[in-house]
């Protein structure tokens, strides 16, 4: 299987770094598609997803078209996409958290739950509306695509030198 890709001169750390920025793309176009079924445009902080993906995939483009030059201004564009799935993780779990009083199965008892049992129901969207895995999504996109840029961007006389030693 190997004398194949050899012939062709691709080998395998370009087949992974394209099937990652292949995955990339997909979570790109998932995440697009399940915010706009679920209609997730209404208020300023709804829209923040929407420009975390134009900003990743922004990222994909820097690491494909720009070659070594993009890829600092892609991990970094990568890195503030991590932090914004971050965020929506944390608000869509303090979003459910909030409204556990309201949910018709725990409205009664909700003040008798442990702490622990109240945030574990927002984790795992036992109560509240907000699901709180559709942003991490966004966070593993951006994760996939910072691994797609490892051994990408460096300096062409430095990889071309090999290491001297230094005792």
């Amino acid at each position: 299987m190997n004398a194949p890709l050899r012939q062709r001169g691709t080998d395998h750390g370009v087949l992974v770094r394209r099937g990652l920025v292949a995955l990339t793309v997909i979570g790109i176009l998932a995440a697009a598609f399940e915010l706009a079924t679920e209609r997730h445009w209404n208020g300023i902080e709804q829209l923040i997803p929407w420009l975390a993906l134009a900003v990743l995939a922004a990222a994909v483009v820097l690491l494909l078209v720009a070659r070594g030059r993009g890829v600092p201004a892609a991990r970094v564009l990568a890195v503030l996409v991590l932090a914004a799935s971050a965020y929506g993780v944390l608000d869509h779990i303090l979003v459910n958290h909030e409204s556990g009083p309201l949910d018709q199965r725990h409205a009664d008892s909700w003040e008798t739950l442990s702490v622990a049992e109240q945030w574990w129901l927002a984790v795992t969207k036992t109560v509240g509306p907000a699901p709180t895995l559709a942003p991490g999504v966004l966070g593993q996109s951006a994760l996939l695509l910072i691994l797609a840029s490892i051994g990408r961007g460096r300096h062409p006389d430095r990889s071309a030198q090999p290491e001297r030693d230094k005792s």
